[in-house]
């Protein structure tokens, strides 16, 4: 109780009620996110159960009887009769998971050889941070889809299906480290020289518990603004790689593979099996984007309100 006073009459709580961007998109993602957690419970019918698929009921439209078999859905349903709700609610999950895990993942690594450049210095800083520049000369979902078919291509083939979420994880993990790597170095070197890591140092404190217990506390803020900036951009990747055709497996559709189905329909008439993923997917990556635009802006003591 006392840490949730403390947090409302904090100075971010505080910013973020005087932003209406903000308020309005963390309502959003936090509507969406809560509602992919509890798809099994919110969505009217689980979509990926083939016993409870009805071909008759395919291309159903919104709110409109089907001509076959009498039942209406709210969103219509696809090519195979799923209900296009349900199927969102359940895409929505994997999106989710792919994304967080994945920033998860790219944080851990530029974190760490981001403090490891920064308090090494020579030969280390400068060999991890031209491994940086030279892989941000790649389009970030190019390197994506390259680690992507490597890994996939050392998976055994009866496996593809079941690690095809885990691999796209590690993908996209791998894609997205620079950035972490870079900002952590650079606040890591400012840390570095304070007084605070010279004490630990003279009383004989490890390279280890430097870095991680004095010098990483003090760098998370920017990190956590990084993290929530590239959690839509994660999204992204994940929904544009299952749009190639090389993400989610169809037997776990994301948002991104649902748009890739809906595709193949909308100029034959069925626009709504594309339509409503794709909004789903501008809400979630737009209001999760927002907040990290606001976030920056809360932390950033060079700003004024």
């Amino acid at each position: 109780m006392d840490m949730l006073k403390r947090a409302i009459a904090s100075d971010l709580f505080w910013s973020f009620k005087r932003s209406p961007v903000a308020v309005i998109s963390a309502l959003v993602a936090i509507t969406l996110i809560l509602a992919a957690v509890f798809a099994p419970l919110l969505a009217p019918y689980n979509p990926f159960d083939p016993a409870s698929l009805n071909l008759m009921n395919g291309f159903s439209k919104p709110m409109e009887p089907n001509a076959f078999t009498g039942e209406s859905f709210v969103l219509g349903t696809d090519d195979q009769g799923r209900d296009v709700l349900s199927t969102i609610l359940y895409g929505m999950r994997i999106s989710l998971f792919v994304g967080a895990l994945a920033v998860l993942f790219a944080m851990v690594i530029g974190v760490v050889l981001g403090l490891v450049a920064a308090y090494a210095g020579g030969r280390t800083d400068a060999i991890i941070m031209r491994i940086a520049d030279v892989q941000l000369t790649f389009p970030s979902i190019l390197v994506a889809m390259l680690i992507f078919g490597i890994a996939k291509g050392f998976t055994p083939i009866h496996l593809r299906d079941q690690m095809a979420i885990w691999v796209l994880i590690i993908s996209i993990g791998l894609s997205d480290w620079v950035q972490f790597a870079r900002v952590v170095r650079g606040a890591a070197l400012v840390e570095k020289s304070k007084e605070y890591v010279e004490a630990a140092i003279l009383i004989g404190r490890g390279p280890v518990a430097i870095i991680f217990k004095h010098i990483l506390p003090n760098v998370l803020s920017p990190v956590l603004v990084i993290a929530t900036i590239s959690l839509a951009l994660a999204i992204i990747s994940e929904a544009t790689l299952s749009f190639l055709g090389v993400g989610a497996p169809p037997t776990q559709p994301s948002l991104g593979t649902l748009i890739r189905i809906g595709q193949g329909y909308l100029f034959s008439g069925e626009w709504w099996i594309l339509f409503f993923p794709a909004v789903t997917l501008l809400l979630l990556a737009l209001s999760v984007n927002l907040l990290g635009d606001w976030l920056r802006d809360a932390l950033n003591p060079k700003l004024d309100d």
